[in-house]
């Protein structure tokens, strides 16, 4: 028997699906705990795959659940199978999500990640698994996936939805455009909206609801991938259409890797990661994305704070990475957003294919911060207006780590992001959620180790009239915001500042009398 497992579940219904050696009717019990499940859902067909679909449930509420026939029951009624209904779209709770990549193996290897994961877990729930494609080696067969998934991951399945990305290695065994083989008889994905988002029409791309995160699962595989094509039409219609507070992406094939396979290459996996890179990317920064999550590369690498970047790698530029820094509330600070939807604030992008076999490749990619040919995992956690990554090994130990914070004080203002603060070299300044054609200034000082500004005492109304600077505050620079709303200002540091802790902040034009600031960069000039 295989299963049971849980699919497709929203805030008022989930599927449970299962298999049997041989031909029965299927039966799901389930009620408010392991010895009253009280209610039951059926269907008389004569079948080996088992597919229930339990509506009207409530919200945020668990229920536990039995899988059976009219004549026996085959497994449940105890603690270890339930399910958590999730929160209605748009509500701000805690959500725990545990993503795999490239994790079919069906291995030592993958055992020892999924191992490190339940330590780390100590049986908290988790809510959503995202994979992210290659979820079973090595041509996606069903005795593959048997293995691969069933075989490796039995409690979880029973307990929480996984939702998959289609694969190059899944595609083997199956076939996107006709949705047949393994990969598509095996999950039951949402194509008609059923859990938020859009409908698409096909299990190969799909988007869901989870509170307040919209999750958008792309296939670089086999759809389209043309501008106009089905896939890119919708994932346009899809971003227009969501007021999450969150977005998060993933696909199989990363716009950036410099691991097993290499994204400047663009012969490498038949031109797929250049196509996301140069299609999919820029419609997701223009809507805001926040994270962006691949596989392929059998190894881990994330970026800094990102918009932009459409070429290879030796295109970047300093003005695409809007924040140089770790991203670490216990480092450089969090990587800094508004909570409204505003263009070209800043995405990052994870490449997280090593959960079941590492490959090496030269990892130096420059739009990444940190890289690692190391087995693992990534969790995440989603707190209010925090979003907080960690790359788990196969040991149980966080190599990397960052936080996405949304503000509030963003909202009408504009964001300031820095990089390369050296004495006596120069600085790149980014601001970005500004209107295009305003001006913005940029300011900073050393008072004491605070940056002290009289948000009543002075106006922004380009000339930039600043009565009441403190006497070592400097301006580093003023500009024109471009048609994405963005400014890249360059202002070299004195030799003098090394050591100093400084502040910095900016602020656009047009705002009088109370001026339109930035967030407060606090450093130390090396």
């Amino acid at each position: 028997m295989r299963g049971p497992y849980l699919q497709r579940t929203s805030w008022s219904e989930t599927v449970i699906r299962w298999r049997t050696d041989f031909e029965s009717d299927s039966v799901v019990m389930y009620g408010p705990s392991p010895d009253n499940l009280v209610n039951e859902v059926s269907d008389g067909t004569l079948t080996t795959e088992h597919e229930i679909t339990v509506s009207g449930l409530l919200p945020e509420t668990v229920y536990y659940y039995s899988i059976g026939s009219s004549t026996e029951v085959l497994a449940g009624g105890d603690a270890d199978h339930s399910v958590k209904t999730s929160p209605p779209p748009g509500t701000d709770v805690p959500v725990r999500i545990w993503v795999l990549g490239d994790s079919g193996t069906g291995d030592a290897n993958a055992a020892a990640v999924r191992d490190a994961y339940q330590s780390y877990a100590q049986g908290e729930q988790t809510d959503i698994v995202l994979m992210l494609g290659d979820n079973a080696y090595n041509s996606g067969t069903d005795e593959e996936y048997q293995a691969a998934v069933f075989d490796m991951y039995p409690m979880l399945l029973r307990q929480t939805t996984f939702w998959p990305a289609y694969g190059n290695h899944d595609a083997i065994s199956a076939d996107a455009n006709t949705e047949t083989g393994p990969y598509f008889n095996i999950f039951s994905l949402p194509r008609a909206g059923e859990v938020g988002g859009l409908p698409s029409g096909t299990e190969a791309y799909y988007s869901f609801d989870y509170g307040s995160v919209h999750f958008i699962c792309l296939d670089s595989q086999e759809s389209s991938r043309l501008p106009g094509g089905n896939m890119m039409n919708w994932l346009e219609a899809d971003l227009d259409e969501t007021g999450a507070k969150w977005v998060i992406a993933y696909w199989h094939h990363p716009p950036y890797t410099h691991g097993s396979h290499n994204s400047d290459n663009r012969s490498d996996s038949g031109a797929r990661m250049f196509d996301m890179r140069e299609r999919a990317v820029p419609v997701l920064e223009a809507a805001n994305a926040d994270l962006v999550l691949n596989g392929h590369s059998h190894s881990y690498e994330r970026s800094y704070l990102l918009d932009g970047h459409y070429g290879t790698s030796s295109t970047l530029t300093p003005e695409m990475i809007l924040d140089g820094g770790d991203g670490r509330a216990d480092g450089n600070g969090a990587y800094l957003k508004p909570t409204r939807k505003t263009p070209h604030t800043g995405s990052v992008y994870t490449v997280a294919g090593s959960s079941g076999l590492t490959s090496g490749g030269t990892l130096d990619h420059p739009a990444m911060f940190f890289s690692a040919n190391q087995l693992g995992s990534v969790v995440i956690d989603i707190v209010g207006n925090d979003l907080t990554a960690q790359f788990l090994d196969s040991n149980g130990v966080v190599q990397d780590w960052y936080t996405i914070s949304k503000t509030d004080s963003l909202n009408d203002c504009v964001t300031l992001n820095a990089r390369d603060l050296y004495a006596g070299l120069t600085a790149t300044f980014t601001v970005s959620g500004g209107v295009p054609g305003s001006q913005t200034v940029v300011l900073w000082g050393v008072v004491d180790g605070t940056f002290q500004l009289n948000n009543g005492g002075w106006c922004v109304d380009f000339g930039f009239f600043v009565p009441e600077l403190e006497p070592l505050s400097r301006l580093a620079g003023y500009g024109t915001f471009d048609e994405t709303g963005r400014c890249v200002i360059e202002k070299r540091i004195p030799f003098q500042y090394f050591g100093a802790d400084v502040r910095f902040q900016a602020a656009m034009s047009g705002t009088c009398p109370d001026p339109c600031m930035s967030n407060i960069i606090r450093t130390t000039i090396r």
